[in-house]
């Protein structure tokens, strides 16, 4: 019987990391348009100090494979030795039983260069490994002249370990779905539709007909970076959403984490959740519903979010006080195309579509880290304001956007009552009611509200929190 040696161990290294011969990444890399998020990941993970080793985080198809391998093509282009740079993906079945210390081991006695300068160590599909925060943490202080990165798809875990056990040693970098931003530039129509000023953060649009036709091509297809870029992965978009994410995440990782024993239940749960994207729901209703426990579906949604499959908003009155009954909330996929794969692309004179694009603009705010802590959507009576920023500790709100796939509001107030009752109340920086192609102020009893077409605010809030990075 054969057994696996050393020498097919760095074979299969030499295989997999094909720059030390040949000093560049594979073409396919290369080529593949790089994720607005690069440079400042790029940034972090070459930063010397504070001494600390890179957790990449992320959902399943956002790119962060391809991530890595273009921050190696940098090195290399910035003429770090190639051999500095080992690469290696933890699912690879050689790989399999090996130990991150072991596996360093033989890098450094076969292909090590023996100059400690810019050495880069990156495992990928580090979740594969058992313990593995545990060995990355000794091995970031054992090997300082080192910088280790690290990512992988169950985020829910990689968080929760990296929490753990990396205080002060790990340092988190979430890649998120793709913004609406991105998706203009990856796909060439950013330049031909957005005109604006970086510095005043204002943009406009040369065709608000085009930019809305782009929005919604965004939500159906937009939201990962090979579904947005390949045709043919947009005819088959039910298969790459729901069997290569969907299914892994629900039926293997989050049981795996968890000990979920069942996944009916979780699936049926998501999948609710999934279609009443943009609405509220309520714990009590749930549980009616679906003959799962609060206590259970509390936990669901906890492991739904940890996994970036959803965000849920929590609900204020008036006053800006967290509502009493916190069974209730807004709850919106993290990012608009996973409804589109599950239930068929949506068309923007669908009833629904108010919901979905609402869900598009939570999506780019989801990138930020104040969204859990500062966001949050306001309803008392007949009255309701989509999105409320409160100021942080504080129960103020700075400003206040309610989101509308529609003009109608320009002739009728009544529809947007909750903000201009809200401004009333309190003195807020900035009141935004989106439109459906309008631009420009309507005068109210609690001050001027700005209007911006729903497309353009979606733009323009990518934009804003990637600049903030």
């Amino acid at each position: 019987m054969f057994k696996i040696s050393d020498e097919d161990i760095v074979a299969r290294m030499r295989f997999d990391n094909p720059w030390w011969a040949e000093e560049q990444i594979p073409k396919t890399y290369r080529n593949y348009p790089k994720r607005d998020y690069f440079l400042p990941f790029e940034r972090l993970a070459s930063q010397k100090e504070p001494h600390r080793s890179v957790v990449l985080l992320g959902p399943r198809r956002t790119g962060k494979t391809v991530m890595l391998f273009q921050f190696i093509g940098n090195q290399i282009e910035k003429d770090s030795n190639p051999s500095n740079l080992l690469y290696i993906s933890l699912d690879t079945p050689i790989y399999a039983q090996q130990s991150l210390e072991n596996l360093l081991g033989l890098y450094m006695s076969h292909v090590f260069p023996n100059i400690l300068e810019d050495i880069y160590i990156i495992f990928d599909e580090i979740q594969y490994l058992k313990r593995w925060e545990v060995q990355l943490k000794s091995l970031t202080d054992s090997y300082r002249e080192l910088k280790f990165i690290v990512s992988g798809s169950a985020a829910a875990a990689l968080k929760a370990k990296s929490d753990e056990s990396g205080a002060g040693r790990f340092t988190e970098f979430t890649l998120p779905p793709l913004t609406f931003s991105e998706f203009l530039r990856m796909t060439k129509r950013e330049e031909k539709l957005i005109v604006g000023n970086r510095e005043t953060r204002e943009y406009e649009t040369t065709n608000i007909k085009t930019l809305n036709e782009e929005f919604v091509r965004y939500i159906n297809f937009g939201g990962f970076p090979e579904l947005a870029l390949s045709s043919s992965t947009q005819a088959d978009m039910a298969r790459f959403i729901k069997d290569d994410i969907l299914d892994k995440v629900l039926l293997r990782d989050l049981p795996s984490i968890y000990g979920i024993s069942d996944t009916t239940e979780l699936y049926t749960l998501f999948t609710f959740l999934a279609f009443n994207t943009g609405n509220e729901v309520s714990l009590d209703a749930l549980s009616k519903n679906s003959n799962i426990s609060k206590n259970t579906l509390k936990k669901y949604i906890e492991f739904l979010e940890a996994a970036f499959l959803i965000r849920t908003v929590e609900r204020i009155d008036k006053t800006a006080k967290n509502f009493k009954r916190s069974g209730t909330f807004k709850v919106y996929l993290a990012n608009p195309s996973i409804r589109a794969a599950l239930f068929g692309p949506i068309q923007d004179d669908d009833e629904k579509f108010g919901h979905v694009a609402e869900t598009a603009v939570f999506a780019q705010w989801m990138h930020s880290r104040k969204f859990k802590e500062c966001i949050r959507f306001a309803r008392w009576d007949t009255s309701e304001v989509d999105m409320v920023f409160l100021e942080t500790g504080e129960q103020s709100p700075l400003w206040a956007v309610e989101i509308k796939w529609s003009d109608r509001h320009m002739n009728d107030a009544r529809l947007i009552a909750g903000l201009i009752i809200l401004g009333q109340r309190f003195s807020m920086r900035t009141m935004i009611a989106t439109t459906r192609t309008i631009s420009g102020a309507l005068p109210t009893s609690a001050g001027s509200i700005k209007l911006i077409p729903t497309s353009l605010y979606c733009y323009g809030v990518a934009k804003q929190l990637l600049e903030q990075k």
